[in-house]
């Protein structure tokens, strides 16, 4: 009777710790998704930026759209319970990465995991993303490029505001 009750007890400890992991993987996706809508403000040499949110497939992706001279896309997804990013980059790779929230839950970072296309021709990839909640109307965007020498290269900081 006392290892049926060890076992349940275990058993409970492993599904509620399961089951919070995902809840954290959905809670920063949902996060996401409240970015819905048109963004504009500058990135890190000054420049106008403009960035578009969107959720599609029945709510089950966000698309993010970097509009200038290389329009960018970004999907973020779930995959189980884990939450995914695929970054269509201009260099013509694909890096995906995978995505965590800070625990005070402002903070949504996301490292590179593998990538598609990415060829030793190129100069680099994105390897990192870490998209910061200030508020409702307001969120930065930190990009990080790691060079094909293995070296973080660039980054680049977009402060953004909702557009009316």
């Amino acid at each position: 009777m006392k290892s049926i009750r060890i076992a349940t007890s275990i058993f409970l400890m492993l599904f509620t710790t399961i089951a919070l992991a995902q809840s954290d993987a959905q809670k920063s996706f949902d996060k996401l998704k409240s970015l819905t809508g048109s963004w504009e403000g500058k990135g890190s040499q000054g420049q106008p930026v403009q960035v578009s949110f969107r959720v599609t497939s029945a709510g089950s992706a966000l698309m993010s759209e970097i509009q200038g001279p290389e329009d960018m896309i970004t999907m973020f997804h779930m995959d189980g319970d884990r939450l995914l990013m695929t970054h269509y980059c201009g260099t013509g790779n694909q890096p995906r990465m995978v995505g965590s929230m800070s625990p005070d839950g402002k903070i949504v970072t996301f490292n590179f995991l593998d990538a598609t296309n990415l060829l030793s021709s190129q100069p680099g990839h994105m390897q990192t993303l870490a998209v910061t909640l200030i508020d409702s109307n307001h969120h930065t965007e930190d990009w990080g490029f790691l060079a094909q020498d293995g070296k973080m290269q660039q980054h680049q900081h977009f402060d953004l505001q909702r557009k009316p």
